[in-house]
Formats: C-alpha cells, sequence, structure tokens
C-alpha cells in the first residue's frame, strides 16, 4: 500500500504571532520549489501544516528532499480512505501492518473534523482500536508512550489515516529573515555557515575569490559543487564568481610583511560588500571560527571586519572543528571540501601572519596605495555571476514522466 498524500507541519516558531501567514506561504514556496521535478503534486495549504496530494509521485523520492526544507519540524505519509467504518478498519490493520519494526504497543487517535459523520470520536477509537486487537492478538494499547500512533482524520469528503512521523530540517523558513551574501571558499567551514544561515531564515548568494590560472578551474568547479549540496535546502542560489589575481598580486607586490593575509582579507570583504549591496543582501556571513587560524583570532577578525559597513554574521565563531565537520559530513559537504584544489587564499602567505593586527597601522598601509579602490571596482565588474541549480536537469530529465 502506498501513501496517496503526504502532511507536512511547520515549526512551532512560524505559527506565533502576525507573522504566521509569511511564514508559511514562504515554506509553501520552498517545498514546491523543491518538488517541482513531480509535476503531479497538488498543494493543500492548512492552519500549521501543507497537505500534498501526490496523484501517482513515489513517496519514497520525496523523502529526501522534504527532509532538506527549512520550517518544516515534521512530515507524515498518509492514506485515504471512504467515510465509511469498515472500509476504515481495513485500512488502519494494513496501515500497522507496514509498521516497522512491529511494535508492542499502539494508539488510536480520531479527530472527527466533519460533525455529519454519525459516529464521535472517541467511539470511533474503540471501533479501530477493537479492529486492530484482533488483527494482532499480541498488541497492546498504550495511550500515554505507544510506539505507534495511529492518526485517522475524519474530513468533508475523505479519511485521512497515518502513524509514522518523520523529522523536518525544523528551523525558520528559508528567506523569512531576510537575505545576506556568503563568502564561499572551497574549504569545510563556509559551506556550513551557509547552511546554519539559512536554517535560521536567510536566503542566500553566493561569492566566491579565484585566482586564475595560479588557481586551478577545478577548484571553482569544486565550489560549485559545494553550493549544489546547498541548493538542496533552498533552491537555486546565485554565485559570484571575483577575479582577484590581478588585486591579489598587486598587494602582494606592494605588501610582504606580516599584515598581507590582513589586507587581501579586507579586500575581499569590500568586494562582498560591494556585490551584496547590488544584490539587496542585508549581511554577510563567514565561515570564521575563532582562533582557528591567524586571521580568525579576535583582533584579526576586528581589522578585517572594520573594512565594511554591513553587519557581519559569523555562524561557526564558537565552534569547536569536528563539531563544524559532523555538521558538514551530515549536509554531505565535506567530501568535496577536503578535495585537494588550492583556492586563492593558500597564496603568497607571509611566514608569520600577525595574530594581532593594528588597525591604524593597516589603514595607514592602504591609505599609500593609492590604486586599491580602483582594483576593487575592477574586480567587481569583472565578477562573473551564475545560478546554480541541481534540479534544473533532474526537472528536464522527469518532465514526461507522470
Amino acid at each position: 500500500m502506498k501513501p496517496e498524500q503526504v502532511v507536512l507541519r511547520f515549526g512551532e516558531l512560524t505559527l506565533k504571532g502576525r507573522n504566521r501567514h509569511r511564514f508559511e506561504k514562504s515554506v509553501l514556496n520552498t517545498v514546491r520549489g523543491a518538488l517541482r521535478p513531480w509535476r503531479t503534486i497538488q498543494y493543500n495549504r492548512e492552519f500549521g501544516r501543507i497537505v500534498l496530494r501526490l496523484g501517482g509521485a513515489d513517496y519514497e523520492a520525496l523523502i529526501d528532499p522534504l527532509r532538506r526544507i527549512f520550517g518544516l519540524s515534521s512530515f507524515s505519509p498518509a492514506y485515504t480512505a471512504a467515510l465509511d467504518t469498515e472500509e476504515l478498519k481495513e485500512r488502519a490493520v494494513r496501515i500497522m501492518r507496514q509498521a516497522n519494526p512491529a511494535p508492542a504497543t499502539f494508539k488510536v487517535n480520531v479527530r472527527r473534523a466533519n460533525k455529519n459523520f454519525p459516529i464521535d470520536s472517541q467511539e470511533m477509537n474503540r471501533i479501530i482500536g477493537g479492529a486492530v486487537l484482533r488483527a494482532f492478538p499480541d498488541l497492546k494499547v498504550d495511550v500515554h508512550r505507544p510506539d505507534v500512533e495511529l492518526k485517522i482524520e475524519l474530513r468533508e469528503t475523505e479519511a485521512l489515516l497515518y502513524s509514522q512521523v518523520k523529522p523536518g530540517a525544523g528551523g525558520f523558513p528559508y528567506g523569512s529573515n531576510g537575505k545576506a551574501m556568503l563568502m564561499l571558499s572551497g574549504g569545510i567551514d563556509s559551506p556550513v555557515a551557509g547552511y546554519l544561515a539559512m536554517r535560521q531564515g536567510l536566503a542566500l548568494e553566493a561569492v566566491h575569490f579565484h585566482s586564475y590560472p595560479y588557481t586551478s578551474e577545478r577548484s571553482q568547479q569544486k565550489v560549485k559543487d559545494l553550493l549544489a549540496k546547498l541548493c538542496g535546502y533552498a533552491g537555486p542560489i546565485k554565485l559570484h564568481m571575483v577575479p582577484f589575481t590581478s588585486l591579489q598580486t598587486r598587494i602582494h607586490g606592494a605588501y610582504r610583511e606580516n599584515l598581507l593575509i590582513t589586507l587581501l582579507r579586507r579586500s575581499m570583504m569590500r568586494i562582498t560588500e560591494r556585490l551584496a549591496e547590488a544584490s539587496g543582501a542585508g549581511a554577510i556571513v563567514t565561515g570564521e571560527s575563532l582562533g582557528q587560524v591567524a586571521s580568525q583570532t579576535l583582533p584579526s577578525m576586528n581589522a578585517i571586519g572594520s573594512a565594511v559597513q554591513l553587519p557581519l554574521i559569523r555562524p561557526l565563531v564558537c565552534m569547536e572543528k569536528q563539531e563544524i565537520i559532523r555538521i558538514a559530513e551530515s549536509i554531505g559537504t565535506y567530501e568535496l571540501s577536503i578535495l585537494p584544489y588550492e583556492d586563492c587564499c593558500t597564496l603568497f602567505l607571509p611566514p608569520s601572519p600577525s595574530t594581532n593586527p593594528n588597525p591604524k597601522v593597516v589603514r595607514s598601509i592602504e591609505s599609500h596605495m593609492n590604486w586599491l579602490e580602483e582594483e576593487i571596482e575592477a574586480a567587481v565588474k569583472s565578477t562573473e555571476t551564475v545560478v546554480i541549480d541541481p534540479l534544473a536537469k533532474r526537472q528536464d530529465e522527469t518532465a514526461g514522466f507522470f
């Protein structure tokens, strides 16, 4: 027996206050985007949830994309039945037979939304529960902590039955808390920072700095592949590829001492801020983690961050490396991140980068680079923007299936 519908539940946070309608609409739009290859699905938004009519779509294929949608607390495969007592008993027994692992205890929970149905909820609980007990003599009823809770909704034209509850991604609906620009390198940290920012309701665009030909095209593809993993939680994401070679080599030619990394990262920040403002993004997201490398000490982050006015969001700032790796593994970015392709941050490293840069000294050095603004503007104008959308090919491939 295959599910005909899926019940999607919103998280508690999305139901509070006047923002409930906006949050629910945001989740619905994300669900539509994530499931767009399955064109037979119909969407019905109800209070606190969405009910999908599958129209022949395979429920098992939907589990992974549904698990990735922020703002969904859980979802359940559901089965339909006529408003007929005998059919409801038969369906209930079949659902219990599919339970894996086989339960030792169960509970029936009937909700009679259709008040014209002649039998009240308590009596229906007894009728359905009795049918299940007759079919499974070893089962016992536990109304407090059952292994399986069989829920039955008696609606206007049909009944809906479900028992499985699968956890969703939780968090806030994607884009419900604004938009930010993610500084995406090819490392472990920045994709995780992007994931955590999205989970808090931020829509993202990403910016990546490359130094071709010092860095290879494979390193650029690696970043696109990493962003494709994040697209699984958000849908299509814009990626701004910034050519950093000219600016990087010019700064290195003018200054090669211990503040070089600080100077380079300040320029990256300025470029990112301009791209963010042009895209309507209200913040910059970075993968910085306090104390991890020389540029991520508190004085370094202060000196680098002071180059811009936009708020800086650092989701990983107080996280340990193993915790970051654990999240990277769970979202599928870790194996890509450790591929040995170089990025621009590994070029021209000074022997002993400063961990305690003086912002006044940094600004003084920059004041003698009268070409700095021109180079930053040139990098912004030369930026190539692409849209990463891993579902686009799949949608084309499934277009004729249903």
